[in-house]
């Protein structure tokens, strides 16, 4: 019997029911156990609008042995039991539901098997363009309950969906207990990353007041307790309320004396129930907290008419509720309590009966359940022979179920039983090394870098120990495959002596006759080795594998090699030392791979060219070039249902350009996407960095500290990281007045020439060391020698390509003449156009700038007015505010017209104070476009559209889009047919 109200929760219901109301979002409940976290959610539950619907899953305790993906799974059969197979293919893209088969098989079979990582991201994104599209239809809220049982695949989808959840109504619960979360639960680590999501939400339940307690009782009793009553019972429960009913009789007195521990406590009830149904109670307990009754019969040897009667009384007195067909304890401590009570030979009899049970009879579980459910009950009953082979086949249930995680616990306990099993190999088909294996491969998928690294020495230990060993060949190319994997995965913890392992690898696979193994392994080497190793080695690699390919006729390893070429010498166009063939064998290599991989069709092919194609069209200072190619495999991402997942690796592609083009509010919605998704080491740096950059520009001088401690995270030789993070520590000491330590941030640029991509990520930290140079005159020293010449050396020796790093050559030039004293307007003008040439609008305004200051040295007022008041427009369409008060300071303080603070009346076929793309946004609302078509039109999302317009009517002074599209046309912005 359960308390007919909730007690002492009223600010909670009022939290939740807030939350529910500015949907979409996330509430995180937890609580110790028996504190009401359930009743919480029921009694919010029953307040819902008719036309909102409840969505319920809960973790199974098995979760933690290996169960994927239990609370979706019972979500979308009820979903299905709701609105039919039929109902759910509508709110899915076309094929969605065979995605689904990986949860619940009467969407038929997977499309793939075994599941490869792509399907895993492409089932993520299914269940939340479901969730969405549901929502969209009416309010959801989803609730997950005992997120503390839950596996890591059921976190990791959970954390998915909080982070990426879009503008539909949906809410999402998540209960958990506080009191199971030791220091190193996994739980942990999700709910922090999640504390610093935007619209997620903490619920701490307290235990209940004396005043609480005394509500409480009175409920239950029906009448008001005698206080003493409720004094002991507040005492003995402190506060707890599944402690408080426990302790209560119907009569209004005590059940039974106190009793001396937890355990006692949560038995009172069972132990006035009639003995067999107490028996019943003890096989029910090892079936988890919820199971079949067909399942609890099998068990019990009971049929259908004995099983109910003799659970009729324990459902009376609410240690069990019926749930579906089946029935659950009222609370896990419940059932925990019976199960700990069992005897040791009582404990292992019963799982036996649950392993023959199911064994007899493979429908008493849901399907996909069965094989994992057979290994916890035999690994429970310590039989280690049919343990070992039920967690072999589980371990492939799991796999096809893109459970990687899960995969990797069946693995791991068929590695742990093998030595008790004396014949394992026989009895699963594959030898110890075979499970080895596929437990390294299982690691990587499943990002647990650190086994997976453990797990590769101990098969490498195996190949070298077989008895008989294996043939030659054989060995070498099991050898070789595997220090290739080691190799990769000590790279993604950017653990040194990767490249060890890699040309290991290279240096066992025979040249002659070529081979596809070698081909890749050599891909491997070139493609990690060139990050950190220099490019001799890598380009001589890359080559190699682009030549065996060829040979073999293999398109799709070309278009691999031809990817990796291109980034080892990479060449963003001609220099003085180059001819014109020669600068565009890097785009004709790319240009090459991405033809073969759209005629090949492999999206993670796809997703590769696009990666490399605008990382290379950015550095060229082709912008508009580098987001367009960005956008379309952002978009072929979503059409295969990967939008949120792997699209998220092209957010640096897609920020970085919009920032050069000063479209920063867009680039801030790239970046904040993108981090929201946690997204793996090797790019994170990158987005801290430009998020950095970008607050860095507005004034947030505490925002981009922040994201510079983030971005030092990475703490390892790899240019695009180490020279971007020293880039932003470097403009962050400029801008607090710090020159000196700027200098010294900058130390690691001088220390370390000759890196792959050098002169790119090189070039703006020597700029911004000439500034501090400039800023500190004759003190501008390192280590007590002058600072300057050893830019100027390290400047010297870069091979400059490409219009961005002579623009960059032009404003490291023009901070000469300053450092000299006597900054030449000249040189200013060369860099300012520079810039202006490649649309770089930051870089363009402050050279601006500095070619005004640099105009008032020498006299020239009206050439400097001109200069500050087109840095001013431009500063004002940022938001740059620290450039704007510089700007606006020089020009009172040298005394120029008004117009030069930008202050001027904005004439016709002016921006207005507009970005550039603001200005493309406002020619399509002038064209009577909406959000939506806007957001495709121009490859970003309806939201950022919305943003857009909101700053255009604001910077325009209209109060709605019909008068800004008024605007636009009375002044003429935009010529007919543009």
């Amino acid at each position: 019997m359960t308390s007919p109200v909730l007690v002492g929760r009223s600010a909670e219901l009022d939290r939740l029911r807030s939350a529910f109301a500015a949907a979409p979002g996330a509430v995180l409940v937890g609580g110790e156990a028996g504190l009401g976290k359930t009743r919480l959610i029921r009694e919010f539950a029953a307040t819902l609008e008719p036309d909102a619907r409840l969505l319920v899953g809960g973790c199974l305790e098995l979760g933690s042995d290996g169960l994927p993906f239990a609370p979706f799974t019972t979500v979308l059969r009820d979903l299905v039991r709701d609105i039919g197979i039929a109902g759910v293919a509508e709110l899915l893209p076309r094929s969605g539901t065979a995605g689904l088969a990986r949860l619940l098989p009467e969407f038929g079979e997977p499309e793939t098997d075994p599941a490869s990582g792509e399907e895993r991201a492409r089932l993520f994104e299914l269940m939340l363009t479901l969730l969405e599209r549901l929502a969209e239809r009416g309010p959801v809220l989803l609730v997950i309950e005992d997120a503390h049982w839950a596996d890591r695949s059921t976190r990791d989808l959970l954390t998915f969906l909080i982070r990426n959840v879009g503008v539909a109504p949906l809410l999402i619960v998540v209960t958990f207990r506080t009191d199971e979360l030791h220091r190193t639960h996994p739980l942990r680590t999700m709910l922090a990353g999640l504390d610093r999501v935007d619209r997620v939400h903490r619920i701490e339940l307290t235990r209940l007041s004396h005043a609480d307690v005394a509500a409480l009782a009175a409920r239950r009793l029906g009448h008001e307790p005698a206080p003493d009553l409720v004094d002991r019972v507040h005492a003995r429960s402190e506060g707890n309320p599944l402690f408080v009913e426990a302790l209560l009789d119907e009569d209004g007195t005590l059940a039974c004396e106190l009793p001396e521990s937890l355990r006692d406590l949560l038995l009172i009830g069972v132990q006035r129930l009639p003995e067999e149904t107490q028996d019943v109670l003890r096989d029910a307990s090892g079936g988890g907290t919820r199971l079949e009754h067909a399942l609890l019969s099998a068990v019990s040897g009971l049929d259908d008419p004995a099983l109910t009667r003799v659970l009729r009384p324990a459902v009376a007195a609410g240690v069990l509720v019926v749930d579906g067909d089946g029935y659950a304890f009222r609370h896990a401590l419940i059932r925990e309590a019976i199960h700990d009570d069992l005897l040791p030979g009582e404990h292992t009899r019963l799982h036996t009966r649950y392993a023959q049970a199911l064994e007899n009879d493979a429908g008493l579980v849901p399907p996909g359940r069965l094989w994992v459910e057979l290994s916890h009950h035999w690994n429970s009953a310590h039989d280690a022979t049919w343990a070992l082979v039920s967690a072999w086949r589980a371990a492939g249930d799991t796999r096809k179920a893109a459970a990687y995680a899960e995969c990797l616990t069946m693995l791991s306990r068929v590695l742990k039983l093998w030595d008790r099993v004396p014949d394992a190999a026989e009895r699963l088909g594959a030898s110890h090394l075979r499970v080895l294996e596929k437990a390294v491969a299982t690691a990587d998928l499943a990002g647990e870098f650190e086994l997976g690294i453990k797990l590769a020495t101990a098969a490498l230990r195996v190949l070298d120990d077989a008895d008989p060993p294996h043939a030659p060949q054989t060995r070498v190319t099991h050898r070789a495959r595997l220090l290739e994997q080691r190799g990769k995965m000590s790279y993604q913890l950017a653990k040194h002596g990767f490249i060890e392992d890699l040309r290991e690898a290279v240096e066992l696979l025979p040249a002659d006759p070529p081979n596809l193994d070698r081909a890749g392994a050599l891909n491997t080497l070139a493609q990690y080795g060139r990050l950190l190793h220099g490019t001799e080695e890598a380009t001589r690699a890359a080559r190699e594998s682009l030549a065996i390919a060829r040979e073999l006729g293999d398109i799709t390893a070309e278009a691999h090699a031809l990817l990796t070429l291109s980034c080892v010498n990479i060449d963003y166009g001609e220099g003085a030392d180059q001819d014109a063939d020669e600068h565009r064998q890097t785009e004709n290599s790319l240009r090459k791979a991405h033809e073969i991989a759209h005629q090949a069709g492999g999206t993670a092919l796809r997703m590769r060219v696009a990666v490399n194609l605008s990382h290379y069209l950015e550095g060229a200072g082709r912008h508009e070039e580098a987001i367009k190619v960005a956008g379309e495999g952002i978009e072929h991402a979503r059409e295969r249902g990967l939008g949120r997942t792997h699209g998220s690796f092209l957010a640096i592609n897609m920020a970085e350009p919009m920032v050069a083009l000063g479209r920063w509010d867009e680039a801030h919605e790239v970046l904040r996407q993108a981090l929201d998704q946690n997204p793996p080491l090797t790019i994170r740096t990158s987005l801290f960095v430009l998020a950095g950059e970008i607050a860095l520009g507005r004034g947030d001088l505490a925002e981009a500290a922040a994201r510079l401690a983030q971005a030092r995270t990475v703490m390892w030789r790899k240019t695009q990281d180490l020279f971007a993070g020293i880039r932003l520590e470097t403009a962050l000491a400029l801008a607090e007045g710090r020159p000196a330590e700027a200098l010294e941030a900058l130390r690691p640029v001088l220390a370390h020439p000759g890196l792959p991509d050098d002169a790119r990520y090189s070039w703006p930290v020597l700029v911004l060391g000439a500034a501090a140079c400039a800023e500190l005159g004759e003190q501008a020293r390192l280590d007590g020698r002058p600072a300057f010449p050893l830019l100027e050396e390290r400047a010297a020796a870069l091979q400059t390509r490409g219009a961005a790093q002579r623009a960059h050559r032009a404003t490291f030039h023009a901070h000469t003449t300053r450092v000299h004293g006597e900054s030449d307007p000249r040189a200013w003008d060369e860099a300012a156009a520079a810039w202006a040439e490649l649309g770089r609008v930051y870089p363009w305004a402050e050279t601006l700038t500095y070619a005004a200051e640099a105009a008032i040295g020498v006299g020239d007022r009206e050439r400097a007015a001109d200069r500050l008041r087109r840095a001013a427009e431009l500063a004002d369409g940022l938001r740059a505010r620290p450039l704007r008060d510089r700007i606006t300071a020089l020009s009172r303080r040298a005394r120029l017209p008004g117009e030069a603070n930008g202050h001027a009346p904005r004439r016709g076929g002016g921006t207005l104070g507009l970005t550039p793309r603001e200005l493309e946004v406002l020619r399509l609302v002038a064209d009577g476009h909406s959000n939506r078509d806007i957001a495709t039109a121009l490859f970003i999302s309806a939201k950022t559209a919305s943003v857009h317009v909101s700053n255009i009517l604001a910077k325009l002074e209209v109060a709605s889009r019909g008068e800004a599209a008024a605007t636009a046309h009375r002044l003429s912005l935009f010529a007919p047919g543009t």
